[in-house]
């Protein structure tokens, strides 16, 4: 047996000067010759297996001490991350060939007494012998050279890759020591030096120069976790980005005097597409943006009432509470990405205007009256269908945010009446688009009445071309004037006051 190792060491010299490039491969002779020493020595021999086992390991913790951590001592910074790299590199090519010399005892001594297998038992000594005393060295060493990157300098992101890897390797497939010996430091390390940058940019930036340099920010992190970093601090690595430079300073940030509302202002659209993307990302992010966002709708609310002088100018106050909600609309579709909090903030700010008195009167009757004026519009102008249908679509929108929808129901009733009664422009194909665009807001209910009106209207025609047919057939029956009936349907039609007529004969004779 002492025979054997003795064979042994001089092939695990030779592997040693290979790794250090002093000599060349083994040849296929070398290396059968080696094989077959421990299948032939060894072979079904416990003791000599287990010594064997021994003296693997100490060899292997021999090479370590004499020559893998010397070399790392003498070094440091970027020298001593290079070195680190080919120090584990050759370590495992030297591991690789004693576990091809040894494969006889992973086959008979590690099955059965359920210890390391040869390989195992390689990186598990770099790990405890040289990894262990490098580690807090390395990790110090890749964060300077990261901080180095993030001032703009150039660094190998090739040898932080290899070197994050060797951290990534000590776990066999898990990446606690990633985790426990260099990704804590790196996160923290990450909070402060952001930290600092918010601190100086806060002051000196405005709001849109201060989201511009926090998305790069973002996008240089998130680029250097797919160049050198592992995967799994992505999203731990941007989420500390985000605390420091938005979650510290959002109030601070939204508050200044080129925040949220003057860029709501200003029309900045790009600028408020940037505030979106990076405070919806954050906890509670949008809640202040949906707050500024809120009042300043309200705020231009008001102004359109303040500017109305008298109750008659229903078209002008109607016609900018539309163009209010078409603009913010496009900010909740565009800039915000359709998001709920956002959408509810728009919401709450119409509601709380449009439902104020306006010169003596609510707003329910000066949106019908905005709609009578449309419909009465597209009778006698002949707008186009396509035209009435986008104004319908806007009114009933507006609708939305009107509390007290029966009271609306109650004015396009009175309004509806004298159209179809009095208006002999009225066109029946717009009216009933528009009970059809109510009815699908508020409910088949809401509409039941009107659209009895405008089916009254239209049984009222019928009869009058029976009634014309009549006559027609009937000489005796000519009342020698023309009679138009409209015959209306009690509770579909406002309520009219009703007197007693003495009618002159010839009318009598044509109500017969």
């Amino acid at each position: 047996m002492e025979q054997g190792w003795a064979i042994m060491e001089e092939g695990i010299a030779k592997l040693k000067n290979i790794l250090e490039e002093l000599e060349s491969q083994f040849s296929s002779e070398e290396y059968m010759r080696l094989y077959t020493l421990v299948n032939f020595v060894y072979k079904k021999n416990g003791t000599r297996l287990c010594q064997l086992y021994n003296n693997y390991k100490e060899s292997v913790q021999a090479y370590i001490m004499s020559t893998v951590n010397p070399s790392l001592r003498d070094k440091h910074d970027e020298f001593m991350l290079r070195e680190l790299v080919r120090r584990w590199s050759d370590h495992k090519v030297m591991v690789k060939w004693l576990s091809r010399f040894l494969s006889y005892l992973d086959r008979y001594f590690v099955v059965r007494k359920k210890v390391e297998s040869v390989k195992d038992l390689g990186f598990s000594c770099f790990r405890d012998m040289a990894y262990g005393e490098v580690k807090h060295k390395a990790k110090d060493a890749v964060i300077a050279l990261i901080n180095k990157e993030r001032e703009g300098g150039q660094i190998d992101r090739a040898l932080l890759k290899n070197v994050l890897d060797v951290f990534v390797e000590m776990g066999k497939g898990e990446i606690e020591f990633y985790t426990d010996d260099f990704e804590d430091a790196m996160l923290k390390d990450t909070a402060h030096y952001y930290s600092r940058k918010a601190s100086q940019w806060i002051f000196q930036d405005s709001c849109p120069d201060y989201m511009l340099k926090v998305e790069e920010c973002l996008k240089t992190e998130k680029n250097r976790v797919s160049h050198y970093l592992h995967s799994s601090s992505e999203t731990k690595l941007l989420e500390q980005v985000e605390n420091e430079l938005l979650v510290v300073h959002a109030n601070q940030l939204l508050e200044k005097e080129t925040g949220c509302r003057a860029l709501l202002r200003d029309d900045k659209v790009d600028e408020l597409s940037r505030m979106y993307r990076l405070f919806h990302n954050i906890p509670k992010g949008l809640e202040e943006v949906a707050k500024i966002f809120k009042e300043h709708v309200h705020s231009e609310g008001l102004m359109a009432i303040q500017m109305i002088e008298d109750a008659t100018c229903n078209k002008a106050l109607m016609t900018t509470f539309i163009e209010l909600h078409n603009k913010y609309s496009a900010y909740t579709t565009g800039c915000f990405c359709n998001n709920a909090v956002l959408h509810k903030a728009l919401k709450q700010a119409f509601e709380s205007f449009c439902n104020q008195v306006v010169c003596g009167t609510s707003n329910a009757d000066h949106l019908a009256s905005y709609c009578d004026y449309i419909l009465k519009k597209g009778g006698s102008e002949k707008i186009s269908d396509e035209a009435i249908d986008e104004s319908m679509d806007k009114i009933v929108k507006l609708l939305a945010y009107i509390s007290d929808k029966d009271l609306f129901a109650e004015f396009s009733r009175k309004k509806l009446s004298r159209r179809l009664l009095f208006d002999r422009n009225v066109n029946d194909d717009h009216e009933r688009l528009f009970l059809t665009k109510l009815k699908q807001q508020c409910g088949g209910q809401f509409t039941s009445k009107m659209e009895g009106m405008v089916t009254d209207l239209a049984l009222a025609k019928e009869n009058q071309n029976q009634f014309h047919e009549y006559l027609i057939n009937n000489n005796a029956a000519i009342p020698g004037m023309d009679l138009t009936v409209n015959v209306l349907t009690t509770g579909f039609w406002p309520t009219y006051k009703t007197c007693d007529l003495r009618l002159p004969a010839e009318m009598v004779k044509c109500v017969q």
